[in-house]
């Protein structure tokens, strides 16, 4: 008995000798150590010849891991591309809640935290993979993926039901954005190769290989294929480029002052606006002022002024009573556009003191700097004295104050007469029809949402002299968008920004946009097939080059499992006195001597 145990003792110590050469591998370990908190002895978690990469737990736990990376950059690139309208998700929350919060952005940094995350957790698995270790998670890491999928799938369900537009929204920035996803889509595809091509040469399943193999030729051969379904009106032929789609300022320039004042005007001509947008409704004595919500809450102080009217309409308020309202400190306070800070100390002065303007200061302002003036007018609630006439009301004022060509008229009630008693308004259409519809109501140009944005139905309504307007933009991807789908006009937050664009982001003729389609396959097609090459090589140990002293380069498994069957080879045998040592070849390494005493 001491004799068996002193053999096996000796057994062990060459075993451990063996294996000695992998425990000082660093990168291996650190990898390890984050993707599964394995800091210790993690050679032992060295995937075995013909084996699977790991247990069917482990290979669930990658499945669902590869599927929370897609969902999560799903939901991550559909609100990054939503930024245009963070400042309606925020004041649609807080219509619902009754506080000020900047969600959008909230949401936004959680969701990119997550997916770098994930993200990080995947590249550990790759490496691992390439490595040739057998994946485990830790289960700390699975209730983070399993969080991150809840978030995911949540956050996209909501958003979905509770603002679908922004699917059109995400839809249209891929003719801006799919070239250059496809880019990095192929990219991602030739880096997988590596650890797919070095463990589909180890498999001993021809199942699994052709399995392996036939999902990953497809999902790249798709990606190959894509451009063909793809449409951007920024891909045209050079000089086809119209000019610049001129700015409209939003209610003002509301990211450098108050939405819907004076100063907000003053601000948008200032940075170079071609016209000034806003939303009139009517007081109680007959004045048209400004103000885009039915009620004063959101945008003035009324909380403090007339606590108990704060939920009355806008409209049932006289003329004296709004001019006792404050209506910039609110933007100050909530800064709604995170812009504040990036004011002077004369402009949040000149801010904080903002009033209602009535709807003839904002008409002067525009004729001063010949300005053109795109209103909404909104009609009173039933009760209201100029529920009836608050059409001629409002257009009494303008011919007042403003030539009438320089109106765009908006409001679609009573469009006729407005056009008998004025035929020198421009009259705008917030709603497309057919050709013959518009022309027969005098339409000259059309006010709509972004989201309808179409190169072809553009092009139709200027063959006809009618022009186009898409609200609200103020991305400057959008605006690229806008510019090359030939849009005359664009409503926007930040003419200040927009103004400054001298040229579309992106810009490509069809051959240019061939030419790198083609030249990312071709080169995508000759690493992978390079690396699969590679890998069969390797691991048949085949000669890297003629005439060279080295006559074989074997597979990083080839040597370990060579090592390792001779360990167990070892340990299984009966040992005889007389063994004394381990003959050398070029496969198998020295092994000391085993004496017995």
């Amino acid at each position: 008995m001491p004799v068996t145990r002193l053999k096996l003792g000796k057994l062990k110590v060459v075993r451990r000798q063996l294996l000695q050469r992998y425990e000082h591998q660093p990168f291996v370990s650190c990898l390890a150590g984050l993707y599964g908190c394995q800091w210790r002895r993690y050679q032992r978690a060295r995937a075995q010849p013909g084996e699977c990469c790991c247990s069917k737990v482990e290979c669930g736990s990658f499945g669902l891991l590869i599927l929370t990376f897609f969902l999560s950059f799903v939901f991550l690139y559909f609100w990054s591309e939503a930024q245009n309208d963070y400042n309606d998700f925020d004041w649609f929350n807080f219509g619902n809640l009754g506080f000020w919060f900047p969600w959008s952005l909230v949401l936004l940094i959680v969701a990119a935290a997550l997916f770098t995350y994930i993200a990080l957790l995947l590249v550990l698995a790759v490496c691992l993979l390439s490595e040739g270790q057998r994946l485990y998670l830790h289960w700390s890491h699975k209730s983070g993926i399993v969080v991150t999928l809840a978030f995911s799938v949540t956050a996209t369900a909501i958003l979905s039901d509770l603002w679908s537009k922004e699917w059109k929204t995400l839809l249209l920035s891929l003719q801006v954005t799919a070239p250059y996803l496809h880019v990095a889509a192929v990219s991602l595809m030739a880096i997988l190769s590596w650890p797919i091509a070095l463990h589909f040469f180890r498999m001993n399943k021809k199942v699994r290989q052709v399995a392996v193999l036939g999902l990953f030729l497809s999902v790249l051969f798709s990606l190959y294929l894509v451009p063909l379904g793809m449409y951007s009106p920024c891909i045209k032929e050079a000089g086809t480029l119209g000019p610049a789609p001129t700015l409209i300022g939003h209610r003002g320039a509301p990211m450098l002052a108050p939405e819907n004042t004076v100063m907000s005007f003053e601000k948008a001509v200032e940075a170079g606006g071609e016209g000034l947008e806003t939303d009139v409704t009517i007081s109680s004595d007959g004045v048209p002022f400004l103000m885009h919500d039915s009620t004063l809450k959101r945008t003035t102080n009324i909380a403090e002024v007339f606590p108990n009217r704060t939920h009355l309409d806008a409209s049932m308020f006289t003329w004296t009573e709004l001019q006792q309202l404050n209506a910039g400190d609110w933007f100050l306070s909530r800064d709604p556009f995170g812009t504040v800070s990036s004011l002077s100390a004369a402009d949040r002065s000149q801010a904080q003191n903002q009033s209602i303007p009535s709807l003839a200061q904002f008409l002067e302002v525009a004729a001063r700097s010949g300005r053109l003036v795109l209103f909404d007018l909104r009609r009173p609630p039933h009760g209201h004295p100029y529920s009836q006439s608050y059409i001629n009301t409002t257009l009494q004022v303008v011919q007042a104050h403003i030539n009438s060509s320089q109106v765009l008229w908006l409001p679609s009630e009573d469009r006729d007469q407005v056009q008998a008693v004025d035929p020198d308004l421009q009259q705008t259409s917030g709603e497309k029809a057919s050709i013959q519809e518009l022309t027969d109501g005098h339409i000259t140009r059309l006010n709509l949402h972004y989201s309808t944005m179409s190169q072809q139905q553009i092009r139709k309504y200027q063959s006809v002299n009618i022009s186009t307007n898409l609200y609200v933009i103020s991305q400057p991807w959008l605006y690229t968008l806008a510019w090359c789908a030939g849009a005359q006009s664009v409503t926007t937050n930040s003419i200040h920004v927009l103004s400054n664009i001298n040229k579309p982001l992106f810009l490509m003729t069809p051959e240019e946009y061939s030419l790198m389609w083609i030249l990312t396959d071709v080169v995508s097609a000759f690493l992978v097939t390079a690396i699969f090459i590679f890998h069969w090589w390797r691991e048949r140990g085949l000669p890297f080059w003629s005439g060279s002293r080295q006559t074989h380069e074997n597979g990083p498994y080839s040597k370990f499992r060579t090592e390792l069957s001779d360990v167990w080879s070892v340990s299984s045998v009966t040992v005889r006195p007389d063994l004394r040592s381990i003959p050398n070849s070029p496969s198998t390494p020295h092994l000391p001597t085993i004496t017995e005493e």
